[in-house]
């Protein structure tokens, strides 16, 4: 059995070769990272799409099925009212013009909501406030210690070890 760089395992590595194995072990854990999170990202991707299509076909279904529903109204309405069948249909066809104008505003309330919204530009602000924040970050200076005089917890080791 050998190292990834080819010596023996067991056998004394110098430094440069532990870490240029290091270095190749990380770079072949980050491609086998990357290379799973393209195999999940498909994955989703096509759950995704099916969910779509499932959902497509399901909304296609109902909008063919409408005119049946249209035909049951009015033949309801024919059943219980005795009216004639062209009311019955009239009556069928606002019905779905309400249904149609309750859709449309609830829509356009929607879209003004969003319009209003300021998510994105919030977003892009609080990005550039903390950009210019971590530009002007400096690290925390140190006080100067006089020439003759040496920290304290080197003199606590020094201390400590005599």
């Amino acid at each position: 059995m050998s190292a990834p760089d080819g010596s023996p395992v067991g056998a004394e590595r110098s430094i440069g070769q532990l870490f240029a194995s290091a270095t190749a072990e990380m770079s072949a854990l980050v491609h086998d990272e990357i290379a799973l999170a393209k195999a999940q990202l498909r994955q989703d991707v096509k759950r995704g799409a099916t969910s779509g299509g499932a959902f497509s076909a399901a909304g296609a279904v109902l909008i063919f099925s409408l005119p049946m529903l249209n035909f049951a109204l009015a033949y309801g309405i024919r059943t219980w009212s005795d009216w004639n069948l062209a009311v019955c249909f009239l009556l069928s066809f606002a019905a779905n013009v309400l249904v149609a104008l309750v859709l449309a505003l609830v829509g356009i309330v929607f879209a003004k909501k969003a319009k209003k919204s300021k998510g994105p530009q919030k977003v892009a602000a609080s990005m550039k406030e903390s950009a210019v924040v971590l530009q002007k970050a400096r690290p925390h200076p140190r006080p100067e210690l006089p020439q003759d005089r040496v920290p304290e917890a080197i003199e606590a080791v020094a201390r400590s070890s005599s």
